[in-house]
């Protein structure tokens, strides 16, 4: 007998755990629109390198009743994003490995992910594999991407202190046109401090 063929965009869940098999694949990063909302906007996604997955279905036997049914997912990817240091592009990993529990329908599915810590979703016959990956990457992407070790100077960007008193305010204490400058005040608290 011929082996099944699974679709991933079309799985059926059940039919692929109980097979025990494996299913193997790459996904354009370009075509995993809500992840790629949140990359580094000046990115162009279609040329990083693919996004890596495997899934294998996998049966737990129970002392009463059918076998728990669950799915092993492992998804990698390295992706650029903003870092909120330098603003410029970061590319970081991201490697999940999850295993979650497929139950009947969304009934059983809701009572035991509220009273479980496992992850658990209802059995379909058109499950979209794919998307499922992609909300695995979104839960497992930084909170706040940064460099090591940014590859600019951030600070060479900024003024110091004293550099912006003196740009703020002339010696004198006043503005041009004889007003009173509105930080000097300031500078003079600061010189009676030192």
């Amino acid at each position: 007998m011929k082996p099944r063929s699974f679709v991933p965009q079309k799985l059926d869940v059940g039919a692929f755990i109980d097979s025990g098999e494996v299913l193997e694949g790459h996904l354009a990063v370009a075509s995993l629109k809500r992840l790629g909302e949140g990359l580094f906007a000046e990115a162009d996604l279609s040329t990083l390198p693919p996004v890596q997955w495997r899934v294998q279905g996998r049966l737990v036997p129970q002392r009463v009743g059918h076998p728990q049914r669950w799915l092993d997912i492992e998804v990698r990817g390295t992706f650029p994003w903003e870092c909120q240091r330098c603003l410029h592009a970061v590319e970081l990993p991201i490697e999940v490995a999850r295993s979650i529990r497929f139950v009947e329908d969304e009934a059983a599915a809701a009572n035991l992910d509220a009273d479980s810590e496992d992850d658990v979703l209802a059995l379909s016959r058109a499950f979209d594999l794919p998307e499922l990956l992609e909300d695995e990457l979104i839960m497992a992407q930084p909170l706040v991407p940064r460099h090591e070790e940014c590859p600019t100077d951030v600070t060479r960007h900024m003024r110091s202190p004293d550099a912006l008193e003196s740009d703020q305010a002339p010696a004198s204490g006043e503005q041009e046109g004889g007003k009173p400058h509105p930080f000097a005040a300031l500078a003079a608290l600061k010189k009676n401090q030192t």
